[in-house]
């Protein structure tokens, strides 16, 4: 489990509070008086299909099959990143919810802000705490939960405010691709081939990125957050921002996949520092002093990359929290950063 507030996964939440089941029985209220309708959870097996362009589709996910009316316009993400491609799509989600330890708002992303046109939108919780309330309230006509944890009976709360296509059953909760998750937004936008024009640009980007520094493609890399002292995760392949490394054509050790299993990161006291050995090391920070506090620990010193100045220090706010959202809008704005950065390593 990550230690960090953007982390790709979350701590375990316990049951709803009495707090919280109040405000889901007047979210149900709500429900009830706006007469807003249920999403179909029957499974076709079908995937995600259209008739054509602005036609209601059917996506399949992990808690079912799902179908979007044409075109909607009232959209609310519930998935931490989900908003990114939305945006990307030319619609403005009324609802999302946000990241905490960044200091900044949603809508101030320098990868997105621009899209949000000085109309914030309304926040609806953070990770699974959801207020459902809130969502009924914005009436939405779609509402999407894809790089996400949410469990079944979260998503048939939110399949009774609106259309709700869930994560993919084909990945670990927050592990669904940035390519699959843009995609599946866009068919459910009925704006699809938009999405695919969306993606080969994005690809276009990290082959221009590839072939711009050749001195990067195959060297090995780790991604690591200081979280403690003499304290790391290190994520492993499944998680975002490996992903986003592994763009630059660069390789995650069979190590660090093997620590890592089935989890998001490998969490290695100082002992487990030969983790960290690699061609380049990007630890993301989220406090002042974390490159003091990593550089006073003998057995991390005492390494090659260390030794050799082959480690970067980056900021989760706000170019690690690009990289963490690895998403149609971020990556662009991530390359520009980090590319320089790992170059500057004598």
């Amino acid at each position: 489990m990550s230690p960090t507030s953007l982390s790709s996964t979350p701590p375990r939440t316990a049951g709803p509070s009495s707090a919280r089941r109040l405000a889901l029985a007047l979210a149900a209220v709500l429900l009830a008086t706006l007469g807003l309708a249920a999403c179909g959870d029957d499974s076709d097996g079908g995937g995600a299909s259209a008739s054509g362009q602005g036609a209601p589709v059917r996506i399949q996910h992990k808690y079912g099959t799902t179908e979007v009316p044409a075109s909607p316009k009232r959209v609310v993400t519930v998935g931490w990143t989900d908003q990114d491609a939305v945006l990307a799509l030319g619609v403005k989600p009324v609802g999302v919810v946000e990241f905490t330890g960044l200091g900044l708002s949603v809508d101030k992303y320098p990868w997105s802000a621009d899209r949000w046109g000085g109309t914030a939108p309304t926040v609806v919780g953070q990770r699974e705490e959801l207020k459902m309330e809130k969502i009924a309230a914005l009436r939405p006509d779609l509402i999407l939960a894809l790089y996400t944890g949410i469990k079944k009976e979260q998503y048939d709360q939110l399949s009774k405010i609106a259309p709700t296509v869930a994560q993919s059953a084909q990945y670990d909760d927050y592990a669904m691709p940035w390519k699959e998750s843009t995609l599946v937004t866009g068919r459910a936008l009925g704006k699809e081939a938009e999405a695919r024009k969306l993606i080969a640009a994005v690809d276009q980007r990290f082959a221009q990125a590839r072939q711009q520094n050749p001195q990067l493609v195959g060297k090995t890399f780790a991604v690591a957050d200081p979280f403690k002292p003499g304290q790391y995760a290190v994520f492993g392949p499944g998680d975002a921002k490996v992903e986003f490394m592994k763009g630059l054509g660069m390789v995650v050790p069979d190590a660090i996949a093997k620590a890592a299993g089935k989890e998001q990161a490998a969490v290695i006291g100082s002992e487990r520092a030969d983790l960290l050995d690699t061609d380049r090391l990007v630890f993301l920070t989220s406090v002042p002093d974390a490159r003091e506090t990593v550089e006073a620990d003998k057995v991390y010193t005492g390494l090659k990359v260390a030794k050799e100045n082959r480690a970067v220090f980056v900021p989760y706010n706000p170019t690690g929290a690009a990289v963490s959202f690895n998403t149609v809008l971020s990556i662009p704005y991530a390359i520009d950063q980090m590319v320089p950065l790992l170059n500057d390593t004598r």
